[in-house]
């Protein structure tokens, strides 16, 4: 049986290339509102979305719809509580994208901590009079993380057998402090905050993480030092980071990510000259494009076929939606 997949946005061509070699159907999606995606997916067995929202109205009338994959990790923008109810599967690219996200992470730190941003736009300008500031020495600094996943550890381990730096990263589970290969895990946000020359931000966006970094939770940085965001913008308060960077009571940022996904041009917090940003690239290689393609292609098939999805985000309820 040939069934339908919406693709909402391009992606590589190693997804789209498992999908052709089951017979399946590519429908090649023209936009992300939810009026053009329901359209699109109405008769649709499969939706793969990398950045459009997939609401419970968009699930509720597609009744064909089996799977909703992420082409990424975070599935912030799917409705995974509905697809449950509904008995659709959803999976994502739980593995494609880690080591890429960490050494953006990595590249981001030494990016701030060397000036290297001050000194590339006062050249460009004219002033060879940038090189009277200093950049920082990385080895002996302490590397704040919040969310000790699997980015986070590989950041972590990557700053302190690489770079040298003193590790102590935030998993709220924890009852006590542990000692790791690399550093100390604790359950005190506060003293992960604290404690950090840079801080950088690892966590999904849930219920319980949007806003964890609150004007309160950011006061509580040393004025001397960097955060760094490529989980998700809403992590953070934005509103309260984009003021004490204004006013320099941190020393400055560098964010992948904004709340609401793509921020307005007028966002204050983009022209800030102590803050690198970039566009939701950290996971933005060759090699990791491939594997959330090929990642997010295979958790459709998986699902159409059947078989227990390899990267299952949810576990939905036993309802026949069969063809």
């Amino acid at each position: 049986m040939s069934y339908k997949v919406l693709i909402t946005e391009d992606i590589n061509e190693a997804g789209k290339e498992l999908l052709r070699e089951q017979g399946y159907e590519i429908r090649m999606g023209t936009g992300i509102d939810e009026e053009t995606v329901l359209k699109e997916a109405s008769d649709c067995d499969a939706i793969l979305t990398r950045n459009a929202t997939i609401s419970r109205r968009i699930m509720e009338n597609c009744p064909k719809l089996k799977a909703v994959s992420m082409h990424g990790v975070g599935v912030n923008g799917i409705d995974v509580k509905s697809a449950t109810e509904l008995g659709i599967q959803v999976t994502n690219a739980a593995k494609a994208n880690q080591n890429s996200v960490a050494e953006y992470t990595i590249g981001l730190i030494l990016l701030l901590a060397k000036r290297t941003f001050e000194y590339n736009e006062g050249l460009k300008a004219g002033n060879w009079e940038i090189r009277s500031i200093c950049g920082m020495d990385l080895e002996g600094k302490t590397l704040g993380i919040i969310g000790v996943g699997t980015i986070g550890t590989m950041v972590a381990k990557k700053a302190f057998y690489g770079l040298g730096m003193n590790v102590i990263g935030h998993k709220r589970r924890l009852t006590k402090p542990i000692k790791t290969e690399y550093g100390i895990l604790t359950n005190d946000l506060d003293e992960v905050i604290r404690s950090a020359d840079f801080l950088s931000l690892h966590v999904p966006l849930t219920s319980s993480t949007r806003n964890l970094l609150s004007a309160e939770k950011l006061a509580l940085m040393k004025p001397t030092a960097y955060l760094i965001n490529t989980a998700r913008g809403e992590v953070t308060d934005e509103k309260a980071l984009t003021k004490i960077l204004s006013e320099k009571k941190i020393a400055g940022a560098a964010i992948d990510v904004f709340d609401g996904g793509i921020p307005n041009m007028n966002n204050p917090i983009l022209h800030l000259d102590n803050v690198i940003v970039s566009p939701h690239t950290a996971s933005f290689t060759g090699r990791s494009l491939e594997r959330m393609s090929y990642q997010a292609a295979l958790g459709i098939v998986e699902t159409l076929k059947g078989q227990v999805p390899t990267f299952p985000v949810n576990n939905p309820n036993p309802i026949d939606k069969a063809s």
